[in-house]
């Protein structure tokens, strides 16, 4: 009877101390899940956070960018534009001087008409600058055609151009953002990395169009951020993520620039 008691307290051990073990498990268990869980959730709120830091740095971006365009406008309205009229306005109020030898009526009357030829070149200028009419008239193809030309012809430099895909005419808006880039990038390649010859290309990629953007300029070095700031990335990121796309930029000090963006 006694050897059987004995069991049966053993029996009771066992149990009592196999359930505090399962009950410090579990604790155990829920402690870490909780933690675990805690931990995850933080990452995810950080991810968050970051991703909203990136779109406000992006929408400075592109504030910035219409601001210094607009001063720009304003500038380029009131240097040439303004100042010609003013000078036509006042070569037309000449005309009204009594007694004027006909040698100075022909003086005056060429001033206007130079004058004013000046500033239609110029307005028109300033027109292509705001959306190019080729884009606009003929498509992507033909405005990055053109956008390439001016750079070679105007700049004294070798762009090369190459394209393989056939746009949608309808999507102006989208496309305009594709020309912007493309400008930004070659005005950079000039401006910051000396270059003398740049490549642009697009190759289809599936759903999607991938344009490839080379040059033979100083380059940069990818881990110096204030550089690529300098470089106007942010003003190209803001426009990719218009496009829904995306943007990979390479480069080493003295080799050059390699850009690969899909919209």
């Amino acid at each position: 009877m006694e050897s059987t008691a004995i069991s049966e307290k053993e029996i009771v051990l066992v149990i009592l101390y196999t359930s505090f073990f399962f009950i410090i498990l579990a604790v155990v268990l829920i402690v870490f899940f909780y933690f675990s869980r805690k931990k995850i959730i933080q990452k995810e709120i950080e991810k968050k956070d970051s991703e909203i830091e990136h779109q406000k740095e992006l929408l400075k971006a592109v504030i910035e960018t219409q601001e210094t365009e607009r001063k720009r406008i304003a500038q380029d309205l009131h240097d040439d534009i303004s100042s010609k009229l003013n000078v036509v306005a006042l070569n037309a109020h000449l005309l009204t001087t009594p007694n004027l030898s006909i040698q100075e009526l022909e003086g005056i009357k060429s001033n206007v008409i130079a004058l004013t030829g000046k500033a239609l070149e110029n307005s028109r200028k300033i027109a292509h600058d705001l959306l190019p009419p080729v884009l606009e008239k003929f498509g992507l193809d033909a405005g990055v055609e053109e956008l390439c030309m001016e750079f070679s012809s105007a700049k004294g430099v070798e762009v090369i151009y190459h394209n393989e895909v056939t746009f949608d005419e309808t999507e102006t808006r989208r496309h305009l953002h594709v020309f912007r880039i493309l400008q930004e990038l070659l005005n950079n390649s000039l401006r910051h990395g000396k270059a003398t010859k740049m490549t642009v290309s697009f190759v289809s990629n599936g759903a999607y169009v991938k344009c490839l953007y080379t040059d033979n300029g100083i380059g940069f070095d990818e881990a110096n951020c204030a550089q690529k700031k300098g470089l106007g990335l942010k003003n190209i990121e803001s426009r990719i993520s218009f496009l829904k796309g995306s943007l990979s930029f390479q480069s080493e000090v003295n080799k050059g620039v390699n850009v690969e963006f899909i919209f």
